[in-house]
């Protein structure tokens, strides 16, 4: 059971799970009565929303070490699950098994609720991780987008569900300005999360060349790629600094919690990404990457300061 969880990543699975919980009770529900938010899943509905959703995604991760074995076992051989602990008739079965029974979900849910035209983002999702990891994950930059997508994807499908069926005139106002603050945090999980994939492709250099995999490093030599994931990782430090800046500027509270869990975090990770060289340094400052996704989305949490 233990190698199944590990296979999933049940870690990652919770973290997508928090999230989205997070969003929709810490961000929309306590906004109900002051703010006139209107949600339009049940407790039951929405539990069924988040699970489909883990159930696609670990999917997604299944299908990958599949695909990852011969990669995995050069870049990091104490890993490797599939063919060691499982065989991968067995991985085969899992993948097919979650994807049926969370595209399953998606169709029960969309038609219950009355949005038929939502399953087609379930089946998408899908179909792109399983296209990620058997043809797009060997493009450079493209998987790495892709797989990024799909992050902003899970945060973005709370804000497609539970806002976007219950808009009408008295309340489009109100039920667009927080779908554009879930868009801005999906925003974020895409940026983070691209740069962290380009840092992982640096870290897997060496698997990656063995293989022939078409990543940013191995096509232009990992110093020249190394170079342009620095200039990239500017990317969400401008967007969250100008963010904070248009937005937050006279919520001194939220600003220094920005400033010291998120945007300092992740100048500290552009500056180590500058020299790295060694496996070692690229696998730390993607550590750093995927604590500053919990932090930045856990400033959800502050929205109760910031709407007062």
């Amino acid at each position: 059971m233990i190698y199944i969880l590990n296979l999933i990543r049940w870690k990652n699975l919770l973290m997508i799970a928090f999230v989205q919980y997070i969003i929709k009770y810490a961000l929309l529900i306590p906004f109900e009565d002051s703010h006139g938010v209107v949600t339009s899943l049940s407790h039951f509905n929405f539990f069924l929303l988040v699970l489909a959703t883990l159930l696609i995604a670990a999917g997604g991760y299944v299908i990958n070490d599949i695909n990852d074995i011969e990669t995995d076992t050069i870049n990091k051989p104490n890993k490797v699950i599939v063919t060691k602990n499982i065989s991968e008739k067995d991985a085969y079965s899992l993948f097919i098994a979650l994807n049926i029974i969370g595209v399953g979900l998606g169709f029960y849910l969309t038609n219950s609720i009355g949005r038929t035209g939502f399953f087609s983002i379930f089946f998408i999702a899908s179909a792109l991780l399983y296209i990620y990891s058997t043809s797009l994950k060997q493009i450079a930059v493209v998987g790495n987008a892709i797989v990024s997508l799909v992050v902003a994807l899970n945060i973005l499908l709370v804000g497609i569900f539970e806002l976007i069926p219950a808009i009408n005139f008295n309340n489009e106002v109100v039920q667009t300005t927080f779908l554009n603050i879930i868009k801005d945090y999906a925003i974020f999980a895409f940026l983070i999360n691209l740069v962290r994939e380009m840092v992982k492709d640096l870290e897997d250099f060496e698997g990656d060349q063995k293989v022939q995999i078409q990543t940013l490093p191995v096509l232009l030599g990992i110093k020249r790629a190394n170079k342009i994931v620095f200039f990239i990782s500017l990317l969400p430090i401008l967007s969250i600094t100008y963010y904070v800046v248009t937005y937050l500027f006279k919520q001194l509270p939220v600003v220094g919690y920005f400033l010291i869990v998120v945007i300092a975090p992740l100048i500290y990770a552009s500056i180590k990404l500058f020299n790295s060289e060694t496996k070692a340094e690229y696998k730390h400052i993607s550590l750093i990457y995927k604590l500053v996704m919990l932090t930045g989305m856990l400033s959800i949490l502050l929205y109760n300061f910031i709407l007062k």
